[in-house]
């Protein structure tokens, strides 16, 4: 599919089971295969949106709603807030007001670039939420995963082939982490970027990020700030007083009657016995400790409660103390972490990417047993960036959309196959030679059946040989047309970074340096935030 977006942009699509990168289960999920249908509540669909509003709405109280807008204006307090993100924040008293939210890694100068997608996501989706109903208000949200302790997934960006990375020691929750150290990743990186306008504006970024706020969650909201505010993308940190209060019962529930074990398990049972992996495994308690420098599991040792790796222990009486007096010391875990999400936002649908609608599809029978609304779950936009002479090139070679996301080797052979004038194909012999052992084994099987496994054998041995033949065939003529080979490798390496997904490693550094504040807007224009399928983005 081909179509017009944002100012020289043009957009193309292929469907998500064509990438060849998406797993057997989401691509079961986009069909709205039957197997699927009961992990999940309600699809995604446009229409299915107001039984989601309703539901929600009778269920989100108003003390929470409040309880939220207070946190959030404590949370944007030292921060210079746009005027479309405060009539946001103002608009969550209301009860027609909901949320559509994202989440994710509090990764250095955003990561790679499915980060903006995720959020271009929240933006697009409320936007065309508001055209279909216009009496609600919907809010697009970035959850910042503050309590994560991953700090090895989030400490580097790869900048034009290079991994620029922020070497330090890791220790407790990453958003409480100093932003000390930086400067010297800024120097490296501010080398890199060169000297246009778009880079200096890149690098003043960076700096006034990372540099001028003491802590990595500070750091990440002032970024995300920046880049969407204008927007009125609300951004969430759930490490937060406030909203652990009102996660506190769920909380108390988890740590004495260990529902998610018990409830995920069986789901994830379900999902295993019609081939779909477990993302996430269970344990019993699915909650962290968490204290300055320590983030460290809850583990049940018989009557008592232990903080693992270290000395803290609670009786059942104390345990309740602490969670009443410190609610903020106790954090989900990723199973949990949807959970408390759902309890604290009026939601109505979760994007994310495969892996994290996996592990949501693994969790509706723990929400039913908290009795709390399980919400839609939407895969992410996914997208590829390519410059006009991209796909030019692309087109020059007769390479098909789909053909591009093949693994490297499977399309050069196909290029090699279609461009020879010789057929390295052997398909027709390998057919007519198991018709002759058709007869073998025929015959074998009248005179002496103890010939049927020779003859068995030779066949195999005589079909290898003709593999090998076509193996040797294939190489001699990639050596004999190796600059086209090479044409077709570096195509397709320019928009598969690292042989895998662009969106997965390249860092939005790289096309704002081209492409300015022209890059958002048009992306904005580009991605349909329902389309259901693969873009390409053209510039």
């Amino acid at each position: 599919m081909k179509g017009n977006c944002y100012t020289k942009m043009q957009k193309d699509t292929i469907t998500y089971s064509e990438t060849g990168y998406f797993s057997k289960l989401i691509c079961h999920y986009l069909d709205q295969d039957e197997r699927v249908t009961p992990f999940y509540h309600r699809f995604p669909s446009l229409e299915n949106f107001e039984a989601q509003i309703i539901e929600k709405q009778a269920w989100f109280s108003s003390a929470s709603r409040n309880a939220l807008v207070t946190s959030l204006e404590k949370q944007y307090e030292q921060f210079s807030v746009s005027d479309a993100t405060q009539l946001h924040i103002e608009k969550l008293s209301a009860a027609t007001t909901f949320t559509i939210t994202t989440g994710h890694q509090l990764n250095l100068f955003t990561g790679p670039l499915y980060f903006l997608y995720k959020i271009i996501h929240t933006i697009t989706l409320s936007r065309k939420l508001k055209q279909q109903h216009p009496n609600y208000d919907f809010v697009p949200v970035y959850w910042m995963a503050t309590e994560d302790h991953d700090f090895d997934e989030i400490n580097y960006f790869r900048f034009k082939g290079s991994k620029i990375q922020w070497n330090r020691e890791d220790g407790g929750a990453v958003g409480e982490l100093s932003t000390e150290g930086l400067d010297a990743v800024l120097e490296l990186f501010s080398t890199a970027l060169g000297s246009s306008k778009n880079a200096q504006y890149l690098a003043s970024l960076f700096e006034e990020a990372y540099i001028k706020h003491s802590n990595l969650a500070d750091a990440t909201r002032y970024l995300a700030n920046e880049l969407f505010g204008e927007y009125g993308l609300v951004i969430v940190d759930g490490n937060d007083v406030g909203l652990k209060t009102l996660f506190a019962p769920y909380v108390e529930r988890e740590l004495f009657e260990e529902v998610a074990h018990q409830t995920v398990n069986s789901q994830t049972e379900k999902l295993t016995a019609l081939g779909y992996p477990e993302q996430v495994h269970p344990r019993e308690i699915n909650l962290f400790y968490i204290i300055k420098g320590i983030r460290e599991r809850i583990i049940r040792d018989g009557n008592d409660f232990v903080v693992n790796n270290t000395e803290i222990r609670f009786t059942e009486t104390e345990i309740r103390s602490e969670l009443q007096a410190y609610p903020e010391r106790f954090s989900p875990n990723a199973l949990l972490r949807p959970l408390f999400q759902e309890i604290i936002l009026p939601n109505l649908t979760y994007i994310g990417g495969g892996g994290e609608l996996a592990y949501w599809f693994q969790l509706k029978s723990c929400f039913e047993a908290m009795e709390v609304p399980f919400p839609m779950v939407l895969l992410r936009n996914s997208a590829l960036i390519r410059t006009e002479k991209q796909k030019k090139k692309t087109e020059a070679l007769s390479i098909t959309d789909s053909q591009l996301f093949l693994k490297q080797n499977e399309l050069v052979n196909q290029k090699i196959r279609a461009i020879s004038n010789i057929d390295i194909d052997l398909s027709k012999q390998r057919q007519f030679l198991q018709e002759q052992f058709k007869e073998m084994h025929t015959l074998a099987a009248e005179t002496d059946a103890s010939f049927i496994g020779a003859v068995k054998a030779q066949e195999v041995k005589q079909l290898k040989g003709l593999d090998h033949l076509e193996q040797r065939l294939l190489r001699a003529q990639k050596r004999k047309l190796k600059d086209q080979v090479q044409r077709v490798v570096d195509i397709q390496n320019a928009v598969f970074p690292l042989q895998s997904l662009q969106e997965r490693n390249t860092n939005f550094a790289e096309f704002y340096l081209e492409f300015g504040t022209d890059l958002v807007p048009a992306l904005l224009e580009c991605l349909d935030p329902l389309g259901g399928e693969f873009t390409l983005v053209t510039l």
